[in-house]
């Protein structure tokens, strides 16, 4: 029998549900750059086990050693990262340094004229419309400051990161086998298996796609550089590497690297004549770059993720499209590691469910 006591117990007990869940909530919000470093770390941690394996099983390294070893590798990759910089940003400040701005001006209103002419454009005088619409007095100059106080904010950050993220890839690396040992003390005796059992498989998965992902980099890298060597670009490998990093972004970084690409190919060539050299490399630039993104694209991309992950492109293609749309870029990134995960899961929690064997059908 239902009475008024058991009513509003039972709503007591679904008030104290919700606010236990929205503490939980609040507290995972005010924590989420620990959970960022955290799965930051995991990613760094499943990229590094083949090299973990090969240093403790080939070279007899201890847990301790194989740990230090992987973390100083890619301690060196980052700084080896930021020192090819160093002259791409030299040079690029010396070629606008050499920059003849009345000569530049000239030749790019003279092309501004060659195309209003020739696709019967009327002309647009930029200066009275930015004195018209008063601009300049809607400029604050303490936003500078700002943002110089913005960067350096940002770089003490990056600084304290890099370090978190360090120290707790080193733990994650030296005591992976303590960690499953007190997991497995933990988990439930009803659940242990498949809880064990999904965690093996998504290690596997996991590693494998970004050992894929990493493959693929390097692919659109050397294709990269053989389009900007071709024309000549001085700063072809770091341009190449850069915009290589960028794919990792799935569909937008192709876009960002080859406006990059343009960008910097234009400022390499300040100096000489813009119709006939600058405008013309760099057009032949951005085509190179679009027929490389079509071969990533349509040929080594759905290869590499679908084989790594056992999914099928346009699966993996429609995560992709509703991740970003719902979270952004992040979401983008994450996107096949998260859809890859909660497979796993499914599969071995549900096996029976029609849906789920559908999907997990090629795990």
């Amino acid at each position: 029998m239902i009475t008024s006591k058991t009513i509003s117990n039972g709503i007591l007990r679904a008030l104290a549900t919700i606010l236990i869940i929205g503490i939980v909530l609040y507290f995972l919000y005010e924590i989420q750059t620990v959970i960022v470093y955290l799965c930051i770390s995991l990613i760094l941690c499943l990229i590094a086990n083949p090299m973990v394996l090969f240093l403790k099983n080939k070279l007899k390294f201890s847990n301790s050693m194989a740990a230090s070893t992987t973390i100083i590798f890619f301690i060196f990759l980052i700084v080896g990262f930021i020192l090819l910089f160093v002259p791409l940003i030299i040079s690029q400040a010396n070629n606008l340094a050499l920059l003849d701005t009345a000569h530049l001006q000239a030749q790019f209103i003279e092309t501004e004229n060659s195309l209003e002419k020739y696709f019967n454009i009327p002309h647009i005088d930029l200066n009275k419309v930015i004195k018209d619409s008063k601009l300049i007095s809607f400029l604050d100059f303490s936003y500078f400051t700002g943002f110089i106080n913005t960067i350096i904010n940002f770089m003490a950050d990056m600084g304290m990161g890099l370090v978190s993220v360090f120290f707790i890839t080193f733990f994650f690396i030296k005591d992976q086998d303590i960690f499953k040992d007190q997991a497995r003390r933990i988990l439930p005796d009803s659940n242990e298996d498949k809880i064990l059992n999904s965690i093996t498989k998504i290690n596997h998965l996991l590693t494998r796609y970004f050992i894929g992902l990493l493959l693929q980099l390097i692919v659109v890298f050397i294709l990269y550089l053989i389009v900007l060597l071709i024309f000549g670009n001085k700063n072809a490998f770091v341009i190449a590497f850069l915009c290589a990093i960028l794919n990792i972004i799935p569909y937008l970084g192709p876009i960002i690297g080859t406006t990059l690409a343009a960008i910097l190919t234009m400022i390499s060539m300040i100096g000489k004549d813009f119709q006939s050299e600058i405008l013309p490399t760099t057009i032949y630039v951005v085509i190179g770059f679009l027929l490389v993104q079509a071969i990533d694209n349509n040929i080594s991309q759905p290869i590499i993720s679908s084989k790594s992950v056992n999914s099928h492109p346009l699966e993996i293609f429609l995560v992709i499209l509703i991740s970003g749309i719902t979270f952004g870029i992040v979401g983008m990134i994450i996107a096949i590691p998260a859809f890859t995960m909660i497979k796993v899961i499914l599969k071995e929690f549900f096996p029976d469910n029609k849906i789920v064997s559908v999907l997990t059908e090629r795990i």
